[in-house]
């Protein structure tokens, strides 16, 4: 189990736009469409990480608990899936249901998106104002496969709670540790 961190990404730094198929719905979404009235989180992730494994049910919690409050919450796999058959779409419309997902779980084919996002890992969480300005990229919590730790959400909730109340996020930020991204091999 190869452990990537984020490349944390510039605080400050705009969310790239894009348009990507939902695996859930099949309907091709984008970024202007999805995003929250108080903030955007956008989770990079896959079925068969075990660091993912690990979180969906805390990210599950989030989604529920954080879309009611404005904040939108998108899920994006971009890993090849010719290499990674698991990750397939229409696996990750399985996974979604299965994990009680209430937010998107879209396809990155190109894998543009996560160029875009700079993304490394799996998972890899950026969250954005109202204005989709990145104010928090990093791990959930200190909590990974194996080290005993309890998944509690913490680092990404207390981001959120900071954003929901107009107060500042510490830019002491974690970076994320997963899989990392499984690129397509060049042409």
């Amino acid at each position: 189990m190869a452990q990537t961190p984020s490349t944390m990404l510039p605080l400050g730094t705009f969310a790239p736009e894009f348009s990507l198929m939902d695996t859930v719905t099949e309907k091709t979404l984008n970024l202007q469409a999805l995003k929250g009235d108080q903030g955007t989180l956008i989770m990079f992730i896959c079925n068969h990480c075990p660091f993912v494994k690990h979180v969906n049910e805390e990210i599950a919690r989030l989604g529920k608990e954080y879309q009611e409050k404005g904040i939108a919450f998108i899920a994006v796999s971009s890993n090849d899936v010719e290499n990674y058959p698991q990750d397939a779409p229409h696996l990750m419309k399985e996974v979604a249901k299965e994990e009680g997902y209430t937010f998107p779980y879209l396809y990155d084919e190109t894998q543009e998106v996560a160029k875009e996002y700079d993304a490394a890992c799996t998972p890899d969480f950026f969250l954005f104002d109202a204005d989709l300005k990145l104010v928090y990229r990093g791990q959930l919590d200190d909590s990974r496969p194996g080290n005993g730790i309890p998944v509690t959400g913490n680092d990404l909730r207390n981001a959120m709670d900071a954003l929901l109340k107009n107060e500042p996020i510490s830019e002491d930020q974690k970076p994320s540790i997963g899989c990392n991204i499984k690129w397509k091999a060049s042409p």
